[in-house]
This record gives C-alpha cells, structure tokens and sequence, in this order.
C-alpha cells in the first residue's frame, strides 16, 4: 500500500504523532500512539471486509491512521481531536497521493469518530468508530482497576 507507506513517512504525521507519544509518555491509561492507531485500521479494514463494504484499503488505512492525529493538539489548544485531526489529515492526504473525493470520505469518518449516533452505520464512519473502540484491550490492560470507563464500555473479550 504504496500512499500508506507515504503517510507513515509523512513529516507532518511523524510530528504529530511523536508529539502525542511524548505528551502520553507517562499516561497510564489507553494512549494514542502508534499501537492504537494501527490496531484501529487493521480493526477497520477487517470490519470492512466482514460486512462486505468495498472499500477501498488505503483509504479505510488512511482514516485509521489519521483519526487521532491531532491529539497533540488536543493537549496542547484544548480543541477536540476529532476536529483538530480532521484538520490536519488533509494536507497529509494531499501530500500523499489522495484524490479530493477520499479526502472527504476520509476527513469525514475522522470527524465523526467519536459519534455515538454513527456507530451502526455501514460506512467508512460507521466502521472506524466501531474500530476505535473495539481496538482497546480492556481484558489485558494492566490499569483496568484505575480505569474511569464504565464496565459496559469496556472491551473484555475479543468481539470482532
């Protein structure tokens, strides 16, 4: 996946995400970083492939990759990262060999990643909140105890 290869190359992605990772460096709980943003488009494209979708994977990749972004800036400006991803991941996309029509489904399921209502969607949308979540490890997390996600939310087994 050649323009997937791109963004993880991307120096503005690298920066973003080295910035998450550093401010996330002590954080206890689930973090943002590399882990959970692969999982999460692996999760997607799986998803995607069980629901008989067709789309495309670099573009499911891509929105997996690009969700939480702007977490940095999250940290930093105090903006929701759902917005502030959204925001960042054009010009990466851009950069990175999409066209305008899958940066907007892209930068759309971004924005939308943390919609409750979405979650049942067939869609690039749909499939990337359901990955978002589905990607925590509750059942292995060594701070499950500590953890301030209510039960039901958490992920105690294997469920995709």
């Amino acid at each position: 996946m050649e323009r997937i290869d791109r963004i993880i190359n991307n120096e503005k992605y690298i920066a973003h995400l080295l910035l998450t990772e550093e401010i996330e460096q002590s954080r206890q709980f689930c973090g943002h970083g590399r882990d959970h943003l692969i999982s999460a488009a692996r999760i997607a494209w799986i998803l995607n492939l069980e629901m008989g979708l067709g789309l495309e994977k670099d573009v499911v990749y891509a929105a997996g990759l690009l969700h939480d972004i702007g977490r940095d800036v999250q940290y930093e400006k105090g903006v929701p990262h759902e917005l502030a991803s959204a925001e960042i991941a054009p010009s990466i996309l851009s950069e990175c060999g999409y066209n305008p029509e899958e940066i907007d489904r892209i930068v759309l399921a971004i924005s939308l990643h943390r919609t409750k209502e979405i979650a049942a969607e067939e869609s690039l949308s749909g499939i990337l909140y359901r990955a978002d979540k589905l990607s925590r490890a509750c059942f292995w997390c060594k701070a499950d105890k500590d953890c301030k996600w209510p039960e039901q939310k958490k992920n105690r087994g294997v469920d995709f």
